[in-house]
């Protein structure tokens, strides 16, 4: 990490932000938005629709570093493209925001039931 990066975590005050729902969520977040699972038919569309509105979100002038240090980032956002730019890549670059990447997977489903 380097310097600049380290030095607004440790002094810079402001939230961080998580855009980092999965797929568990992700109908759920879309149709809030006022997306229909019936407006896309697999998975990757539902993903594409949601980077959609992530990015929107994002370009935002309200979205800035006036309030904002950093934003927890599902995998799959991290590896799409805003204006050509990797999300994390295009949240450093324009708006000097850090990227943190969600790396746990939920809960794993019950194998046996404790008595």
């Amino acid at each position: 990490m380097n310097e600049e990066k380290l030095q607004i975590m440790k002094n810079k005050q402001g939230f961080i932000a998580a855009l980092d729902q999965s797929g568990g969520s992700t109908a759920k977040t879309l149709k809030l938005y006022g997306i229909d699972q019936s407006q896309y038919n697999t998975e990757e569309e539902m993903f594409d629709l949601v980077h959609q509105m992530r990015s929107r979100v994002i370009k935002s002038s309200s979205f800035s570093n006036n309030y904002i240090i950093g934003v927890i980032l599902f995998k799959k956002t991290m590896n799409s493209k805003i204006d050509g730019l990797y999300t994390a890549d295009y949240l450093w670059n324009t708006k000097k925001i850090l990227s943190f990447l969600k790396i746990d997977n939920g809960l794993a489903e019950e194998e046996y039931e404790i008595r």
